[in-house]
Formats: C-alpha cells, sequence, structure tokens
C-alpha cells in the first residue's frame, strides 16, 4: 500500500457549509443536520481509513462491502489511468472494446456451470432489474408470457429502483415508493437463531425454508412465476446463512416448476465467503448470477450479470433485449476490474478468507460473554452481531430500545473508538462486519475491543 498522505482541499471548515447546503446524501436523515455533524472521509490505506482532522478508522465495513483487496492499491489506480489515457469512454451498444471483451471472458471461465453470458452493468440494483426484465422476456419468447411473478426472501435486501425494491423483503423501504411494480411475494428467511419450525434441527429448517418457495409458487401459480432471487447469505437482519441442502432443495423446486433461480452475490461474490462465487460455496447451480460491489474493490462503478447459455439462445434468433445503460462495461471500470481480479489472484485473496475466517468467527464469539450479545453468525468475512434484551429468552428489545441502543449509543461509540461498520435495526438490531478481505488477527482484536467496549456501555444504558 501507498497511499498518499496529503488530505483533500475540500477538507476544511468550508465542507461543512457546502455540505449542509449542498450534498444531499443517500439513506441519510438530513433534518437538524449541519455539516459538522459529517465526517469528512479523505484517504484510505490497506483496512484504514482517515477523516479530514487525521482520525484513523479501520474499515469494518470495507466501505460498503465492496473494498476487497484494500483503500490505496496503486494498481488499481494505474490500471484506470492506462486505459483512460488510451481509451476513456465509448459505449457497448452494438460496438465492444478490449477490456470489457476480456473482463466478459473472464468472468465466464470463472462462473459456475454455463453461466457464459455476460451483460454489464453500473451497480447491484441495475444488476437485479436486469436480471427480472431478462427474465420476464425470456419466457415470452419461450412462449410462456404470463411467467413474469418473482419470489424472494422477507427483509432481503435487492435494490433501491422500483423493479429492484420491488424485488426488496424491507417494508420500511418500500412504503415512500408505492405503489410498486406488482407480482412479488416474499417467503422466509433463513435465521435459525430465530427459528419457529424445527428450532432444534438445523438441516430439517432448512428444507421447511425451501419448501414454503415451492408453496408460494404453487399458490400463485408455477405458470405466473418467473424467477426466485436469493442471496447466498442474506445480508439485511444479519448474515443469515442457508443450512445444509437449503440450495440444492431450491433448485429441485425451481426445475421441477421451470423458475429460474437468480444468486444475487452483489455482496457475496469476489472473496467475501472465501470463493469467487457464493454458490460455489454452497454448492448450487443458478441459472442468473447478478454482481457488482467487489468486482472492481469499489474503485470504479460496474456491475455484471452472468447468465446461463439456455437463456441467450431465444436471443440468437432475432430478439433483442432492449435493455441498457450508458455506463454500462464502462472501459476504465473493465480495466480496474481486470487489475483488480489480478490482485486477488496474485495476493492469494480466497484462500487468505477460508485461511481466517475460523479466527475471524472465534474472535467475534468472545463478545457472547456480554449479557446483551445473542447470536454471532456469518461466514467468509462477513458476520453479524444480534444484540438481545435477555440472552436466555432471546427476548427482543422494543422498537424505541432498539433506536436508543443502536443509533443513540452504539453507532456514536463505535465511530468515536474508531471502528466504521453497520449497526442495522431493520429487522432484529445487529452489528454487521465485512471488512476487507486482507484483514488478520490484528484488525480482528480491534474490532472485537472497540465492540466489547460499546456494547457494554449499551447495555448500562438499559
Amino acid at each position: 500500500m501507498t497511499a498518499t498522505t496529503d488530505f483533500h482541499p475540500l477538507a476544511a471548515p468550508d465542507a461543512s457549509r457546502i455540505i449542509r447546503d449542498h450534498l444531499w446524501m443517500h439513506f441519510t436523515p438530513h433534518t437538524g443536520l449541519t455539516g459538522a455533524d459529517v465526517p469528512v472521509i479523505v484517504r484510505g490505506d490497506g483496512a484504514y481509513v482517515w477523516d479530514s482532522h487525521g482520525k484513523r478508522y479501520l474499515d469494518g465495513l470495507a466501505g460498503l462491502f465492496a473494498v476487497q483487496v484494500g483503500h490505496g492499491r496503486e494498481e488499481l489506480a494505474e490500471a484506470a489511468a492506462r486505459q483512460t489515457r488510451q481509451l476513456a469512454y465509448f459505449p457497448i451498444w452494438g460496438y465492444a472494446h478490449p477490456t470489457a471483451i476480456e473482463l466478459a471472458e473472464r468472468l465466464a471461465n470463472a462462473a459456475p456451470g454455463d453461466l457464459n453470458r455476460v451483460f454489464f452493468t453500473v451497480s447491484g440494483g441495475e444488476s437485479v432489474e436486469t436480471a427480472w426484465k431478462l427474465a420476464r422476456q425470456y419466457f415470452k419468447l419461450v412462449g410462456k408470457p404470463t411467467k413474469h411473478k418473482v419470489i424472494s426472501r422477507s427483509m432481503a435486501y435487492h435494490g433501491t429502483s422500483l423493479g429492484a425494491l420491488s424485488i426488496t423483503g424491507i417494508p420500511g423501504a418500500k412504503a415512500d415508493f408505492e405503489p410498486l411494480v406488482p407480482s412479488t411475494q416474499r417467503v422466509p428467511h433463513t435465521n435459525f437463531y430465530r427459528a419457529t419450525e424445527h428450532a432444534d434441527d438445523y438441516e430439517a429448517y432448512g428444507r421447511w425454508a425451501a419448501d414454503r418457495i415451492e408453496e408460494a409458487i404453487e399458490f400463485e401459480g408455477a405458470d405466473t412465476v418467473a424467477a426466485v432471487f436469493l442471496e447466498p447469505v442474506q445480508n439485511t437482519g444479519g448474515c443469515f446463512v442457508p443450512p445444509p441442502g437449503y440450495f440444492q432443495r431450491v433448485r429441485e423446486i425451481c426445475d421441477r416448476h421451470d423458475v429460474l433461480l437468480v444468486s444475487d452475490e452483489v455482496i457475496c461474490a469476489f472473496g467475501r465467503l472465501g470463493h469467487d462465487f457464493g454458490a460455489k460455496r454452497f454448492g448450487y447451480q443458478p441459472d442468473i448470477l447478478t454482481t457488482a460491489k467487489g468486482l472492481t474493490s469499489g474503485y470504479a462503478p460496474l456491475g455484471a450479470v452472468l447468465v446461463s447459455d439456455r437463456l441467450m439462445e431465444p436471443f440468437q434468433h432475432g430478439a433483442t433485449f432492449m435493455h441498457g445503460s450508458t455506463y454500462g462495461g464502462h472501459p476504465v471500470s473493465c480495466a480496474v476490474a481486470l487489475a483488480n481480479l489480478d490482485l486477488i489472484e496474485r495476493d492469494g485473496i480466497y484462500e487468505h478468507v477460508l485461511a481466517n475466517e475460523s479466527a475471524f468467527r472465534s474472535t467475534l464469539e468472545k463478545l457472547s460473554d456480554l449479557p446483551i450479545v445473542g447470536d454471532v453468525r456469518g461466514t467468509g468475512y462477513f458476520y453479524a452481531v444480534e444484540l438481545v434484551k435477555d440472552r436466555d429468552t432471546k427476548e427482543r428489545f422494543t422498537d424505541e430500545e432498539a433506536n436508543r441502543i443502536l443509533k443513540g449509543y452504539v453507532s456514536k461509540a463505535m465511530f468515536e473508538a474508531g471502528l466504521h461498520c453497520r449497526a442495522d435495526d431493520r429487522a432484529e438490531p445487529v452489528i454487521q462486519l465485512a471488512p476487507p478481505l486482507i484483514c488478520d488477527q490484528t484488525q480482528f482484536d480491534e474490532m472485537e475491543q472497540i465492540l466489547r467496549h460499546a456494547l457494554t456501555g449499551a447495555w448500562a444504558q438499559l
């Protein structure tokens, strides 16, 4: 890592005025917000970032589940610069350029099974939107025009555009934008810690959860359902890992009813679970796989939809997929992605995650001695700590208590202590940790110590 030590010139008192008057931040309440309330992050190096005052933070969320190889990688900056000098931009609307060609082949060769077709996007939400549109048009082309509905899991996040938001299973994220795109249904997720069925048998619980998908397909009518969208490990709610056999059962159900299985790997691909694709980690074959984030380690915006050959087949006989975007497959982003994949391979990032995931888990599990910690779950470099009011009974906090603990205390305490991660109350209150994949025991211990201090203080507030 050779990141510069210079701070950005806007990291000055005037920045707070500009933030207050002009910058509309994403997913951020602005009521009563002054620019001085907003940390200004000005540089990064390895697993750490610095604000405009020179304070260092451990990036326990890899930016936003994206910065796989860490901050400040000169190789990625150089790849972007080289490509910008050669060809800064050209679309792939009836044309091609070398970096898109090379990256498409590389992804196809790595993808499981016959996912040999690559459609480039700009973001994860756009990848999900693309997958749904593709599924709908595919079934029209093969003479099944009524198959257009989607099934996804409760509390699952799949994006913010109207189609992707419709697939999303978080009611609070949707209410302000209704009516949304119709034809989406929800099924249970796989939070075994909160299981009400087969709570003593993890594998049986997985079968039960998968069978709810078949139940939903049959209720809607298999002739109306186009696809099931599932993350390998569900993010929202706190890292719900699939029980053994869950995805194999889902695959059988989808095959039986001619429904496409979409593996939404915007977070889970490119090493987050220790493999290039989460579907490989859990041994199932999707028909479509959506990606973004870690594809470039967040250094440039890029997503990709990997598609089975059989879904491409009807498009080779006169039909056109009337979909795309100006920057999908951007030459600079593709160049960064190629350099990022080179770095991942050269540095043995996947092997590093697999070798250290148990240490990461065991370090976080030390927090289980705190009365506020109910569950520690996850896999790879993707973990959640669920907070409870009573560890023995798994009693939940009230909404007011959860808000007071997470937003009123824990988030602030962690950030003041130098840890950037997520305190999420969209379902049960959880702390999510997904650091850069270069982290080791030093960073694991640092996360645990900061969390221990913050959670101990939170419990004292009750």
